[in-house]
């Protein structure tokens, strides 16, 4: 018998302590969504966070869940993933984690296309230790650490670094629209291989520019006005309108999508023989070798 998952059973008892208003309900409330309705086993579903306001996400989930280091939860995730390739691993986490001190591993993932899916909560700035400046704080932009002249550094691009460095399902979504949202991760975490979602999630306390008001008045769906996802020169066209062409429109919606490239799973021999969690140990007597560690 097939058992049914209603909202609830993805809800756990902790409550968030994000600020109210804070843009990272909304991501909350759409990955609640999106597991609902592919009906994933809880068992199943693993998620992994860095560190940062947003990575406490993993704590409001009744799934399994692992709170890594500072920018080290893409790697924790990888090895959960092939150490037991049926797990949907799903990684959570801000810009500051996954875009500035994670994003070595950011780019190895996706240029491997490791099937997990990475939801970036994008807000602009560091929250959790109160508004320095992040990897896509906009040039100019005053903060706690940049208090003189503003940011001085182009800030990165996410969705065109993604699409150079080979994911295979690129979005970006924001948190006025769950209901987008949620569709995007849900087709996300469908995908075979590295999917990103950049999720739009205003900081409401240390981050006055990039607001709700801000984005609502520029925001538009790409997939609407007719972009080909399946098209990769389109899509890094559409990455480059914000913020590096202009400031008055940002694409939402799904970028590229790529279902012909075969994952790093799919190439590697160690899984000829299936899930390595599923083989045998491959020792004669477990107990003698545990003997010589007791």
């Amino acid at each position: 018998m097939k058992l049914a998952f209603e909202l609830e059973t993805y809800k756990s008892e902790v409550k968030p302590t994000w600020c109210p208003g804070c843009g990272d309900f909304a991501v909350l409330n759409a990955l609640q969504h999106a597991l609902t309705e592919l009906q994933l086993e809880p068992w199943n579903v693993l998620l992994v966070s860095g560190i940062g306001c947003s990575s406490n996400l993993p704590q409001f989930l009744s799934t399994y869940g692992f709170h890594a280091i500072h920018g080290r939860a893409v790697a924790v995730a990888e090895g959960a993933k092939l150490a037991n390739p049926d797990l949907h691993v799903i990684v959570t986490g801000g810009d500051g984690d996954g875009y500035g001190i994670g994003v070595g591993h950011f780019i190895h993932a996706m240029r491997r296309n490791l099937d997990l899916t990475y939801i970036v909560m994008n807000n602009e700035i560091y929250g959790l230790t109160t508004g320095q400046a992040s990897p896509t704080s906009e040039m100019g932009m005053k903060t706690k650490s940049t208090p003189i002249a503003g940011v001085i550094e182009n800030p990165i691009d996410p969705i065109a670094l993604a699409l150079s460095s080979g994911a295979t399902y690129v979005a970006r979504a924001f948190s006025g629209d769950v209901k987008q949202m949620s569709e995007l991760v849900a087709k996300g975490i469908e995908h075979h291989g590295f999917s990103l979602i950049d999720a739009l999630s205003p900081c409401v306390t240390y981050n006055k520019i990039n607001t709700y008001e801000f984005f609502r008045k520029r925001v538009y769906d790409l997939n609407k006005e007719g972009h080909d996802a399946g098209d990769l020169k389109a899509a890094f066209l559409k990455a480059l309108e914000w913020p590096v062409v202009q400031r008055d429109r940002i694409p939402l919606g799904l970028f590229y999508r790529n279902d012909k490239v075969p994952t790093y799973e799919d190439l590697e021999p160690a899984y000829k023989k299936g899930n390595p969690v599923k083989q045998p140990l491959g020792v004669a007597d477990a107990d003698e070798i545990l003997k010589e560690f007791l």
